[in-house]
C-alpha cells in the first residue's frame, strides 16, 4: 500500500502493549470512543480496498461474513457492525482493526483443516474488537505523544512484512523502549483466547480446534527452523498461553463438527486459485482418483472451475454433469449458490441458449449472492438489456453500498 494513514498503522496491531493495562469502561474509551474506533477502521479500510492485496472475491468475502456473524451473535456486542474480508496473501495470518473490521489472509484459509479451526481464529479476532483493545492501548499510552505512537506504528507495519525494515524504522528513536512496545501483550492475547473460546462454544464449534491449530503452527515453526508463520509473530504463543487454552478446553466435551459445504467449496476455490489451471486440473484429478484431500463434491467443483480457467469448455460441461449427479445426494448441495454460480459460468462459456433465463431464475433463488449478480448484470449488458441491469444493480447497491464492482457495472449500464 503506497499511502498508509496513521490510523491504519496503529490499527494493524490493535493489541499493542504499553506499561499499564487499564480496566474496560470509561478509562479506556475516554481516549478513543466506539464511534472513533469505527471511523478509524473505515479510514483504514479505504486504504486496504485500494491496495493490491485486497481480494475482491464476493464468494470468499460472503462466506467469511456468514461465518463471522454466526460467531458475532454470541459475543458481548452482537449488535456491532462487523466486516470480514480476505487478503490475497499466502502468509498465515489474520488481524482485527478497530470498529469491527477483520482481515483474513488466504494462507490462513489454506492452513486451517476444519471450519472449527478457522472459527477459532475469527472468534479470537472478534474478541480483540469487542474488548476494545486499541482504546485500552491508547489509554495506557497516557504520557506518550502522537509522534511516538506513529513511530511504533511504522515499526509494527514494517515488522509484518520485513523484520529488517522494522529495525530500520526504529533507528533514531528509543529503540529498546519502542521494541518492547512492539510485543503484543500477553494479557490481551489471553483475554482474546478466553472470550474467543466462549464464543466458539456458544456457536457450537469444536473448541479443541483452537489449541490444535496453534499447536500445528508451532510444529510447523520447528520444522522451518524457527521461521514462524506471521500469525505467531503477530499473535505470540507462549507455553503458558497454550497450557491455559488446553486447560479450559479439556474441561469441555470433544465435539465432532461436520464442516459446512461452503467452507469446503471456498477452501477448494483458494487451492485452485493458488495453482495454474493445468496444475489445478492435475491436482483435483489425482484427489478424485485417490479419494484424498477432502469432500469429493468440493473436489469436483474445483475440477470444473479449473477446466473453465484452462478454456476446456467441453470437459467442464461433462464434469459439471457429474457434479450435478453427486449433488443430488447432498441436501446442502441442492440449494447452494456457489454451485449455481459455477453452473451459470459453464453455460455462459458453452453459449447455452437458456443461459439468460437460467441467471434470471438463479438470482431469484439467491438474491444476495453477489457472484451471481455480477455475472447476470454483465450478461444483461452483453445482451443489450441495460434497463434491466440498471434496476438489478440499484437494488444490489442498496444492500452492498461499499461494493465497487457493482458501481462499475452500474456505470457501464448507464453508458450503454
Amino acid at each position: 500500500m503506497k499511502k498508509i494513514t496513521l490510523a491504519l498503522l496503529l490499527c494493524f496491531s490493535p493489541c499493542l502493549y504499553a506499561d499499564g493495562l487499564p480496566d474496560l469502561g470509561d478509562v479506556s474509551q475516554a481516549t478513543i470512543t466506539p464511534l472513533q474506533e469505527r471511523q478509524i477502521g473505515q479510514q483504514s479500510m479505504m486504504e486496504i480496498r485500494a491496495s493490491k492485496q485486497f481480494l475482491d472475491d464476493p464468494e470468499i468475502s460472503d462466506y467469511l461474513n456468514q461465518l463471522g456473524y454466526k460467531l458475532v451473535q454470541f459475543s458481548s456486542e452482537p449488535g456491532l457492525n462487523f466486516e470480514f474480508f480476505a487478503l490475497n496473501d499466502y502468509n498465515v495470518n489474520a488481524f482485527a482493526l478497530p470498529g469491527g473490521f477483520v482481515g483474513v489472509n488466504l494462507g490462513l484459509l489454506l492452513t486451517t483443516q476444519s471450519e472449527s479451526e478457522l472459527a477459532s481464529v475469527l472468534s479470537h479476532e472478534i474478541a480483540h474488537v469487542t474488548q476494545h483493545h486499541l482504546a485500552r492501548m491508547v489509554a495506557a499510552q497516557k504520557g506518550d505523544t502522537m509522534a511516538s505512537l506513529a513511530a511504533i506504528a511504522v515499526a509494527l507495519l514494517a515488522a509484518r512484512n520485513n523484520p529488517q525494515a522494522s529495525q530500520a524504522a526504529l533507528v533514531g528513536m528509543q529503540a529498546r523502549a519502542m521494541q518492547k512496545q512492539l510485543d503484543f501483550t500477553r494479557i490481551y492475547e489471553q483475554e482474546a483466547d478466553r472470550i474467543g473460546l466462549e464464543i466458539l462454544q456458544k456457536a457450537e464449534f469444536n473448541t479443541h480446534a483452537m489449541p490444535e491449530f496453534l499447536d500445528k503452527l508451532q510444529r510447523a515453526t520447528r520444522l522451518l527452523e524457527g521461521n514462524a508463520p506471521n500469525y505467531l509473530r503477530t499473535h505470540p504463543v507462549t507455553s503458558d498461553r497454550i497450557a491455559d487454552i488446553e486447560n479450559r478446553v479439556n474441561k469441555q466435551p470433544y465435539r465432532l463438527i461436520t464442516d459446512s459445504l461452503n467452507f469446503q467449496l471456498v477452501r477448494t476455490k483458494v487451492i485452485a486459485g493458488q495453482k495454474t489451471p493445468a496444475d489445478a486440473i492435475t491436482y483435483f484429478n489425482d484427489a478424485l482418483t485417490t479419494h484424498q484431500h477432502g469432500n469429493p463434491l468440493a473436489q469436483r467443483y474445483g475440477l470444473v472451475s479449473s477446466c473453465l480457467r484452462n478454456n476446456e469448455i467441453e470437459r467442464a460441461g461433462k464434469e459439471l454433469a457429474t457434479l450435478e449427479k453427486q449433488a443430488k445426494n447432498s441436501p446442502a448441495a441442492q440449494h447452494n449458490p456457489m454451485l449455481e454460480t459455477l453452473t451459470g459460468q459453464v453455460k455462459r462459456a458453452s453459449k447455452a441458449p437458456d443461459t439468460l433465463e437460467f441467471y434470471r431464475l438463479a438470482v431469484q433463488k439467491f438474491p444476495q449472492h453477489r457472484a451471481l449478480i455480477y455475472d447476470y448484470a454483465d450478461l444483461l449488458l452483453q445482451s443489450k438489456q441495460a434497463e434491466t441491469a440498471v434496476k438489478l444493480l440499484a437494488e444490489q447497491i442498496t444492500r452492498h453500498p461499499s461494493d465497487t464492482t457493482l458501481y462499475e457495472l452500474q456505470a457501464r449500464s448507464y453508458n450503454q
